[in-house]
């Protein structure tokens, strides 16, 4: 399952060349990764009620082509692996059709201490598969 979300590039993001600072492309997918989990029925706030979390263990990010201010972008992400306890995403973010970075993104799912558990029936939904 692929799931989009869109933002629109803000000024501030911009470093001195006029593009999105490196740094900001990870707070984009971050946003995207929570929207992938609402988008797949994970509710992730009560998920941390119930002492359990998911953690970024890993990113790999090329990036492509420069994002500037007002682009619209959209971020696809899709599952490519799952485990007992983690799993790998796939996020791509784009300006109409031009891709601008491509992510492989590893996560696990962790308790209240932070230690790798495995995840719940409740929590291990069909979306987090391949």
């Amino acid at each position: 399952m692929t799931t989009e979300c869109s933002l629109r590039v803000r000024t501030y993001e911009c470093d001195s060349y006029g593009h999105v600072n490196n740094a900001n492309y990870l707070n984009y997918l971050e946003y995207a990764r929570y929207e992938f989990l609402k988008d797949i029925g994970f509710d992730y706030p009560e998920a941390i009620k119930a002492g359990y979390g998911v953690y970024v263990a890993r990113v790999e990010i090329d990036y492509k082509k420069s994002a500037i201010t007002d682009d619209e972008l959209v971020i696809k992400s899709w599952p490519i692996k799952k485990g007992a306890v983690s799993g790998v995403i796939i996020q791509e973010i784009w300006r109409k059709d031009e891709l601008l970075t491509a992510a492989k993104v590893t996560w696990a799912f962790v308790d209240s201490r932070g230690v790798p558990v495995k995840l719940p029936k409740e929590w291990d939904l069909p979306g987090l598969r391949p």
